[in-house]
């Protein structure tokens, strides 16, 4: 190790442009891992784990998504929150989005300063809350608590998304992370599909309005389990991957460096705020799918039915979109270009034949009258079937936008430090255009606005992306350019046994 220090003193000032997975690949000597039990190794098959490697932490993250966000992408797919009117859910949508977005916008600062686990603890607490809000409103009806239970989770959930958004795209070696990603959404939407199933049993002889208390208490048990598992966390400092290599963080980071940081991410990369319009856009969909479709127009058990084929749907095309962005074969840079081709024609594809759908359906006001509750379809209706496979499609776009999103923004970068403000600003523009279009549906407005109005900010925020995710994203990711966002050098980061061959290289190169 003396030597290798020796060596990188020598080479310091000089770029070192190989990759992660280029140091990988320059030794077969893997470093023995540090005393401890996070780093106690077991086996299944032939492949070694141990708790403090990429693998199970990701799996740890995505229980804790599986059992709050999960469930409450379950208990929203149910339009309006489960109830008949879904005033109250716009409005706590609107003051959970509005915090969410302020509060994501530095809470990559928050979860550099603090560490993953003590963020992703935090972010836990406000979905069991939420939940137990609409039991409280079926019995008190205090709009007053469901809204402020909404802006408490909008805190919590900006912590906690973007501490996940951290470990999922910093984490994993280069050449894997569509797999890592398309884990995480199968984890993490198995939470919906399984907090789907919970008012599907209840409800399955409920053609009426509102969901059962049951199904609220049971998604407050699941949401406080997740809060706890979110303890056993280990922090980034502690990860080590299967090659030898650390996580690039900031060895003493303050509240002064990690603004800075913020601020850096922007002035180093400034092109990055071309993929803002489509981190805006990103959450969009949902008021209208789940309020404008589901909950408009279909009876409780049927929008039951249809939340849990939607949340099905996010799990096949996060696999099929997340194994093909690791194809080896195809060089990143065109993995890319093919993923944003196939994007931009789902976009006009799938949505084109929601508009055919949009444009025979009743106004908003024929929907929302009592009178129309017994005109929605039922599971039993020939005209069902349509509609089901409608909003199964859009179940699939969504899985394959938000996928394509993490790698894009995986491929910008290694580093977590770089990452976890990534993802402060990927949640904080995604939910300031969460709560402006929860608004809309708060005011009443009409659906084939809003249908139109989320089609169109879609489609344009890709063409304002493309230069971006066409050209910006490279074969590989240079360790020098992530080491500009820390105060860490290659010793740092690098497994020890790859720093001469690294150093050598770079001594080569310079002769």
């Amino acid at each position: 190790m003396a030597d290798a220090k020796e060596s990188s003193a020598g080479a310091e000032s000089h770029p070192i442009s190989q990759s992660h997975s280029d140091i990988a690949d320059s030794t077969h000597l893997l470093e023995p891992r540090p005393e401890g039990w996070i780093y106690r190794g077991f086996k299944i098959g032939k492949t070694e784990y141990w708790y403090a490697s990429p693998k199970i932490q990701l799996l740890m993250v995505a229980l804790v998504c599986f059992l709050c966000p999960g469930m409450y992408n379950a208990l929203g797919g149910l339009g309006g929150g489960g109830q008949v009117d879904p005033t109250v859910q716009d409005h706590a949508s609107t003051a959970l989005y509005s915090v969410f977005a302020v509060v994501a916008f530095f809470s990559g600062s928050f979860a550099n300063k603090i560490g993953i686990r003590g963020t992703l603890t935090i972010g836990g607490l406000g979905y069991c809350i939420y939940a137990g809000s609409f039991l409280c409103f079926n019995h008190t009806a205090n709009v007053g608590f469901v809204i402020f239970a909404g802006a408490f989770l909008g805190l919590c959930a900006g912590l906690l998304w973007t501490a996940q958004g951290a470990i999922m795209m910093s984490y994993p070696p280069e050449q894997s992370k569509g797999r890592y990603i398309s884990w995480f959404w199968i984890i993490f939407n198995l939470g919906a599909v399984i907090g789907s199933l919970i008012p599907l049993g209840q409800n399955i002889n409920n053609t009426g309005g509102t969901v059962t208390d049951g199904t609220y208490i049971g998604f407050i048990v699941l949401m406080a389990v997740g809060a706890i598992l979110a303890l056993s966390i280990v922090n980034g400092d502690k990860v080590i991957r299967e090659d030898g290599s650390r996580i690039i963080l900031m060895k003493n980071p303050t509240w002064q460096s990690e603004f800075i940081g913020l601020w850096e991410c922007i002035s180093l990369s400034p092109w990055v705020v071309a993929l803002f319009p489509m981190f805006f856009a990103s959450n969009i969909f949902y008021t209208y799918q789940q309020n404008g479709v589901n909950g408009a127009h279909f009876n409780v058990r049927a929008r039951s039915l249809n939340n849990l084929l939607y949340w099905l749907a996010q799990i096949f095309g996060a696999v099929i979109v997340g194994y093909s962005l690791d194809v080896a074969r195809v060089r990143r840079s065109v993995r890319a270009k093919i993923s944003f081709g196939v994007l931009f024609a789902l976009t006009f594809i799938i949505w084109g034949g929601g508009y055919a759908y949009q444009r025979l359906q009743p106004s908003r006001a024929v929907s929302s009258d009592p009178l129309y509750a017994g005109e929605k379809l039922d599971w039993t209706d020939s005209a069902f079937i349509g509609p089901m496979f409608l909003y199964i499609f859009y179940g699939l776009y969504d899985s394959v936008w938000q996928t394509c999103i993490y790698w894009y923004m995986g491929a910008l970068s290694n580093s977590g430090r770089k990452t976890a403000n990534l993802a402060g600003f990927y949640k904080g523009f995604q939910s300031a255009g969460a709560a402006i279009f929860w608004r809309l549906d708060g005011l009443h407005t009409e659906y084939n606005t809003l249908f139109a109005a989320t089609w169109a900010v879609s489609a344009v925020s890709l063409l304002i992306a493309a230069p971006v995710i066409c050209y910006m994203i490279k074969d590989t990711t240079t360790l020098e350019a992530d080491l500009k966002f820390s105060d860490e050098t290659a010793e740092d980061v690098v497994a020890p046994s790859a720093l001469p061959a690294v150093l050598g290289h770079e001594k080569a190169g310079e002769a």
